[in-house]
């Protein structure tokens, strides 16, 4: 008998594939949509907003197959601050993740919770958490899920609560991230707010958010520790033999790396206060993180060779991201050359005209929720949908701000969900948890998450979260 034919397993497609695409589809749109036009007026606050009285069609400007080309290269050039911003946090982060202190330092935490099963689940979340909400981008957490894996197998936990301590932990705080430049600070710089504004805001989501998703994890922790049968992972777990061992000679934790670890924090302080009251663009932001990383590999004794090296391999590892930025861009490119984002926003506009400004600020929303699923790069999809959502804003009576909340909400809940992300994927693959067991297990804390999600949105909508 022939062999069965294997079924095609269908493939997300690669990133700069969908953008190269959604750049050629853009181009071809300027053939058939009508080109229109704002006028541009300077409101109260000295900003340009369009006028949305003064609609008014004009005459098309296809763009051609070179211009359209040629996209990625101006996208690219456009978004220049923002993509070398992530490329010198990437090899800043680099050489201090290559230190190994983080990793010492939670070995240490690890170890001196044991027998403390009750309490290590909260602590080890908000450690991820802060992570989320502060430098992590999702490949980041990959490193730690062995170690988190040993300490739980170690207190009587399973395997799935390992990977939802590192997963949800540093996803949630990636969710209601109060000062992540690769997602607020990307999407703030293109809705031209102060850096970083709103941190108030912000961090009262990210403390809502930790504590649903803190009980979630750890009521479904306790109940594995008391019956193991009950764990889709039990039969498995029994037969892991490369788990790490929590050995502190492995990870030593002497002064070096403690001061690491401090300078970290203090960095962390030092860059709110200087966004907030100091009001840093991105080449202050820039310079501290690279300061930090010059401090580490002085600290950690490395040579300068190495530090060039470490720094290098840190940029290569976020150059997807910060690529992305810059060819999404590219579709703003196109779309601006070819005069069709009026026009675009002018048939939104009508379709949420007479409408409350509460639902179009949750149409926003569920717009952002439903292109992660398309794009779950958070900087990429700043770059594609925050040049549409800033002046729909402004046309429909929705601060820029909660448009921004709109976006990184939206962005990142279905990060730990959806089987297009990269980074969620593999972090799975390390854990060796199927896909579908995983989905099963955090639907629940999903639904949550954006039902928590429109309340904050309607919250930032109903008190003009600004500062506009």
């Amino acid at each position: 008998m022939p062999a069965e034919k294997k079924k095609k397993q269908f493939k997300a497609p690669n990133v700069f594939t969908l953008l190269l695409g959604i750049i050629l589809v853009c181009a071809i749109m300027t053939y058939i949509i009508p080109a229109g036009q704002y006028d541009m007026v300077v409101n109260s606050s000295g900003r340009n907003v369009a006028d949305p009285e003064s609609f008014h069609f004009i005459e098309k400007t296809p763009i051609g197959i070179l211009a359209a080309a040629a996209a990625p290269f101006n996208g690219l050039i456009k978004a220049g601050s923002i993509v070398f911003l992530v490329f010198i946090c990437g090899g800043a982060f680099g050489v201090i993740m290559d230190t190994n202190a983080f990793q010492a330092a939670l070995v240490r935490l690890a170890l001196f919770m044991n027998g403390k099963e009750k309490l290590i689940v909260p602590i080890l979340m908000i450690a991820f958490g802060i992570m989320g909400a502060t430098i992590n981008t999702a490949e980041d957490r990959i490193v730690y899920i062995p170690i988190v894996m040993s300490l739980c197998l170690a207190m009587g936990f399973d395997s799935m609560t390992a990977a939802m301590i590192v997963i949800l932990g540093s996803n949630t705080g990636f969710t209601a991230p109060f000062i992540n430049p690769y997602t607020v600070g990307v999407a703030q710089g293109i809705a031209e707010l102060p850096l970083f504004s709103a941190m108030w805001f912000r961090v009262v989501m990210w403390f809502a958010y930790m504590v649903v998703s803190t009980i979630f994890v750890t009521r479904y922790a306790l109940k594995v520790k008391k019956n193991p049968n009950i764990s889709c992972m039990h039969e498995f777990d029994k037969t892991r033999d490369e788990v790490l061992e929590l050995d502190p000679s492995q990870y030593p934790f002497g002064l070096g790396k403690k001061l690491i670890c401090l300078s970290f924090l203090a960095s962390i302080v030092y860059l709110a206060y200087g966004t907030v009251k100091l009001g840093w663009d991105y080449d202050k932001i820039s310079a501290l993180f690279f300061l930090l990383a010059v401090f580490a590999a002085v600290v950690d004794r490395m040579s300068p060779n190495e530090f060039g090296k470490k720094f290098a391999a840190g940029m290569a590892d976020i150059a997807t991201g910060a690529l992305v930025i810059g060819f999404a861009r590219g579709i703003l490119v196109v779309l601006e050359a070819g005069n069709l984002i009026h026009t675009l926003l002018f048939f939104v506009a009508n379709l949420l005209d007479g409408l409350p400004g509460v639902v179009c600020a949750e149409g926003m929303f569920l717009f952002q929720s439903i292109t992660n699923f398309i794009i779950p790069s958070g900087s990429g999809q700043a770059a594609v949908t925050m040049p549409l959502m800033t002046p729909l804003a402004d046309i429909v009576g929705v601060t820029r701000q909660t448009a921004v909340t709109c976006f990184h909400l939206g962005d990142g809940i279905s990060n730990a969900f959806t089987p297009t992300s990269g980074a969620l994927m593999a972090s799975l693959g390390m854990a060796k948890i199927p896909w579908d067991k995983w989905a099963k297990a955090v639907l629940p804390l999903i639904g949550l998450q954006y039902l928590l999600g429109a309340i904050f949105v309607a919250v930032a909508h109903s008190i003009n979260l600004g500062p506009f």
